[in-house]
């Protein structure tokens, strides 16, 4: 009878990540992707499930005037925002890793973000959004728009296939989502609020970056106070995909029991399917 010991991973990922909110007028899309890369560590608790943990690096981007919807490119918002998370998720390989070489998998957990959307004006100065409270956020006149949380909880889930190599490479490829609990990944969730006070509280660059219409249609006016600028029913997500790659930090010890009740240790790699 042959066991395993349970091997610990030195984990690389790299790829793409993406977002899914009010600038994005599709769900999924490749023309605003944006690189992303990991590491971490993965243990395998036996050839089936596994417990992994890592930080992942990315950028995430939406922009009107890549949207297909009239309203959508007339109303010319646009945002960027760098992401660092850190998250622990438990997998499930479909196959006994310790008989096959192939296996899909599928893994979900939790995950801390930080996330800070800014965007550049006309003259390209860079200005981080959520001190300006283009939606009121933090302002006297609607003390029901509170501030929002540059560093929140996310749920990952996703699904992928890997191939080992070798006994202890595996590579493979992962698509992985993040369910967020804010609309505001993007800085854009409900309507427009009143431009004095917004004005008079934030300045008036907090104006022309709430509202870019005239950008793109000169004379344009500044919208009516509750006139949607969002969507705020659904909240946004973020996603990366992108290629897998495992090495293992100890080998594996392949074990037989003996005509003596004993362990006999063999120093070749297993035969895999």
């Amino acid at each position: 009878m042959f066991s395993f010991s349970q091997p610990l991973h030195f984990t690389l990922f790299g790829g793409f990540s993406n977002y899914q909110g009010d600038l994005q007028d599709k769900p999924f899309t490749i023309s605003q992707a944006n690189a992303a890369f990991g590491f971490g560590v993965e243990y395998d608790i036996d050839g089936h499930v596994s417990v992994r943990g890592g930080f992942n690096f990315a950028k995430v981007s939406g922009d009107d005037k890549k949207n297909t919807q009239a309203d959508l490119v007339a109303r010319n918002l646009n945002f960027k925002s760098n992401i660092t998370e850190a998250n622990l998720s438990v997998v499930y390989n479909i196959f006994d890793l310790n008989e096959y070489r192939l296996t899909p998998y599928v893994f979900g957990g939790i995950a801390i973000y930080h996330f800070d959307p800014y965007t550049y004006d006309t003259s390209g100065n860079k200005y981080y959004l959520k001190p300006l409270s283009t939606e009121g956020q933090g302002l006297m006149p609607y003390p029901e728009r509170k501030p929002y949380n540059l560093t929140q909880f996310a749920v990952p889930f996703g699904a992928g296939v890997k191939f080992r190599l070798t006994q202890n490479v595996m590579v493979g490829y992962e698509i992985g989502f993040r369910k967020l609990f804010t609309d505001y990944l993007d800085d854009l969730s409900t309507t427009y609020v009143d431009q004095t006070p917004l004005e008079a509280e934030r300045g008036a660059k907090a104006v022309e970056l709430a509202f870019r219409g005239g950008e793109v249609k000169p004379g344009a006016f500044y919208p009516i106070h509750g006139t949607t600028r969002g969507g705020e029913k659904f909240k946004d997500w973020y996603y990366f995909s992108g290629i897998t790659l495992s090495i293992g930090i100890n080998h594996r010890k392949r074990y037989y029991e003996n005509s003596m009740g004993g362990k006999s240790r063999i120093d070749c790699p297993p035969s895999l399917k």
